[in-house]
C-alpha cells in the first residue's frame, strides 16, 4: 500500500511547493548543452529543444547518461517522473561519481515495484571505494505521476539528501573518527534505467514484466550551484573570504536549521524501512563508526 501525506503535513507541501517552483523558474539548463548520452542505442532521447530527457528500457538494452562537468562540491537538483505501472525489476539510478578503483559515489536509486506498490529509494554513499552505507525509503507521493525534484547536497561538511526540498538523509563528515569522506575527487552526474531483476524487487523474486516494455523515465530542470573541475583545478579555488560567503556560494556552509532537522527526523520515522546503522544482524561486532554521528 503506497503512504500518503496526512493533512497536518499541508503547510509543508505548501512550501515545498513554492521552493520546487522557484527552482523550476530560475533553472536555464539544456540537456543538449548539459549531458551526453552515453548508452542505449537511441533509448535515451532529448527532447523540447533540450528541456526534457527520457531514459527507456526494453528487453534488449537500457540507457544512460552522464554530465559533460565535473564537480568538487555543489547543491545538484533534477527533476524525475519514475517508469509507471508495473515497474518491477528495473531500476532508475541517478548519482555522483567519480572513477578509479577508490572511486567516491552518492547515489539516488528508485527500485521499482508491482503496480500499486510503492517505489523503495535506495540511497548510498562511498568514500575511497567502500560503500555499505544503505538507507532505503518509501516516498510520500507517487513518484510517477509527475515530477518531483532530487536533490544532493555535497560540500566540505557533509552530504544531505532531499526530495522536493525536505531532507531525507544526511551523511557528516566524519574524519575526525577515521571515516573516509567525499572531498577530493571530482564526480560527474550519471543517471541510467536498467533492468535488475535478479536482486531489484523483494529480492529478485519479482521478475520484470517484459510485456510492459519500453519502460521509461523522464528528466527536466536540471540545476547545479557547484564548483566546476577543469584542468585540475576547482572554480572555487579562488574564492577568497568575501566571495565564499556571498549568497551564490551559501551552500558551501550550508547545514541543517531546526525546521530542516525536524524534518528530516519526521521523514525518517515515517518512511525509512532500513538503515544500516540499526542493523545488528549485519554488523554483530558493532556499527561502523559515523553511526555514532546520527
Amino acid at each position: 500500500m503506497a503512504c500518503f501525506l496526512g493533512s497536518s503535513a499541508v503547510p509543508s507541501i505548501l512550501m515545498v511547493t513554492s521552493m520546487v517552483l522557484s527552482l523550476t523558474v530560475a533553472s536555464a539548463a539544456n540537456f543538449y548543452r548539459d549531458f551526453d548520452v552515453t548508452w542505449g542505442d537511441g533509448r535515451a532521447k532529448v527532447l523540447n529543444n533540450g528541456e526534457l530527457l527520457t531514459l527507456s528500457l526494453d528487453k534488449a538494452s537500457g540507457s544512460g547518461f552522464q554530465s559533460r562537468n565535473e564537480y568538487l562540491f555543489g547543491k545538484i537538483d533534477m527533476q524525475l517522473k519514475l517508469v509507471p505501472g508495473n515497474s518491477a525489476g528495473t531500476v532508475t539510478a541517478y548519482y555522483l561519481s567519480s572513477k578509479g578503483s577508490t572511486w567516491d559515489e552518492i547515489d539516488f536509486e528508485f527500485l521499482g515495484n508491482m503496480s500499486g506498490d510503492p517505489y523503495i529509494l535506495h540511497t548510498n554513499v562511498f568514500s575511497q571505494g567502500k560503500g555499505n552505507r544503505e538507507q532505503q525509503f518509501y516516498l510520500w507521493f507517487d513518484p510517477t505521476a509527475d515530477f518531483h525534484t532530487y536533490s544532493i547536497l555535497w560540500n566540505p561538511q557533509r552530504i544531505v539528501f532531499s526530495v522536493d526540498g525536505t531532507p531525507i538523509r544526511e551523511f557528516k563528515n566524519s574524519e575526525t573518527i577515521g571515516v573516509p569522506f567525499p572531498k577530493n575527487q571530482p564526480m560527474r552526474i550519471y543517471s541510467s534505467l536498467w533492468n535488475a531483476d535478479d536482486w531489484a524487487t523483494r529480492g529478485g523474486l519479482v521478475k520484470t514484466d517484459w510485456t510492459q516494455a519500453p519502460f521509461t523515465a523522464s528528466y527536466r530542470n536540471f540545476k547545479a550551484e557547484a564548483c566546476l573541475w577543469s584542468n585540475g583545478a576547482s572554480s572555487c579555488a579562488s574564492n577568497n573570504s568575501t566571495s565564499s560567503t556571498s549568497s551564490s556560494n551559501a551552500w558551501l556552509s550550508q547545514e541543517l536549521d531546526a525546521t530542516s532537522q525536524d524534518r528530516l527526523k519526521w521523514v525518517q520515522k515515517n518512511y525509512m524501512i532500513y538503515n544500516y546503522c540499526a542493523d545488528t544482524k549485519r554488523f554483530p561486532q558493532g556499527f561502523p563508526p559515523e553511526c555514532k554521528t546520527f
